[in-house]
């Protein structure tokens, strides 16, 4: 009844949200059930957010449910209220929620102690609904990720190459992340992963060797803005005109955005690619609404706790 992680999904679930979502954006403004209907879901968010927020907003409202939105600032969180106490409060009230916060950890502890289905919008580990996104624009664009190179360049060890490792293990496609040997996950991640087709390198160029899809993302997460030491580290891990010569002729490039134009990506491959990028941002809405859709505490294909 929650989606907590990549880590804890399986690759028949990953297909049927795909399809789900897939579903959903075909009939749009034309659903036959509304899954949510009577329901109030809280949206609780202790990290900025542009996509997640309006994505979760409309697609819980598109499913017949009401939504409201939670701030550090608008309760009990921000002043030190243990997350298990606010999980126990609101899911006395509230039929589900949507976290986004810096610590994994709390959002299990959410849906352990809270009862209700609880989803991941982003924390420091993983990233799920916008791998979700991602996989579902891939679809769309390539038809698949059967026998394609798929590339993360950037932050080796952040919450979207760490959700991608995950995603490639479960949907068996090749991966490579490259990245600043200091930004790679470290031996004992690997040897948890336990996934041959991952593989990690330094070099972007030897990364995008005939890759199909190239992904990137900021070179510093949300809480690391001023580590300038860490961010001078990714000037060769560019995504530009240049490294995409090494690709795939029908390559595409994915950015889960905001992006830092002519850093981690130049404004001119944004722009060349901004059709794909931005229906990859579309694609927010239509895989949440399938994750909201099949979170059901009778029957549903998603993890349980923990």
């Amino acid at each position: 009844m929650n989606l907590l992680s990549i880590e804890q999904s399986s690759a028949q679930q990953i297909d049927y949200l795909l399809d789900l979502a897939a579903d959903l954006k075909a009939t749009r403004g034309a659903h036959k059930s509304k899954p949510l209907a009577g329901q109030t879901w809280a949206i609780i968010f202790t990290k900025a957010s542009t996509r997640t927020r309006v994505s979760f907003e409309v697609g819980i409202r598109e499913l017949g449910g009401s939504v409201m939105f939670l701030s550090k600032n608008d309760i009990q969180l921000g002043r030190g209220e243990p997350i298990k106490d606010t999980a126990r409060v609101l899911g006395s009230m509230v039929h589900g929620a949507v976290i986004r916060t810096y610590d994994q950890q709390d959002v299990v502890d959410f849906a352990q102690f809270s009862g209700i289905p609880t989803i991941n919008a982003l924390t420091d580990e993983e990233h799920p609904c916008q791998i979700l996104a991602d996989l579902l624009t891939i679809r769309e664009k390539l038809g698949g990720w059967n026998d394609k190179k798929i590339v993360f360049i950037g932050d080796g060890d952040n919450n979207m190459s760490r959700s991608w490792m995950w995603a490639a293990k479960y949907l068996e496609f090749e991966l490579a992340v490259a990245a600043p040997e200091s930004c790679l996950p470290s031996e004992d991640y690997m040897t948890h992963l336990n996934a041959p087709n991952v593989t990690l390198t330094t070099d972007p160029v030897e990364a995008a060797k005939d890759a199909h899809v190239i992904n990137t993302d900021v070179w510093l997460s949300m809480g690391q803005e001023g580590q300038t030491a860490k961010e001078a580290l990714f000037g060769s891990y560019q995504v530009n005109a240049e490294l995409l010569t090494h690709c795939a002729d029908d390559h595409i490039v994915l950015h889960c955005l905001p992006a830092y134009r002519e850093k981690e990506i130049t404004e001119e491959i944004l722009e060349l690619h901004a059709d794909t990028i931005f229906q990859q941002a579309e694609n927010r809405l239509h895989a949440q609404k399938a994750v909201l859709a099949r979170i059901d505490p009778i029957d549903s294909l998603l993890h349980t706790n923990p």
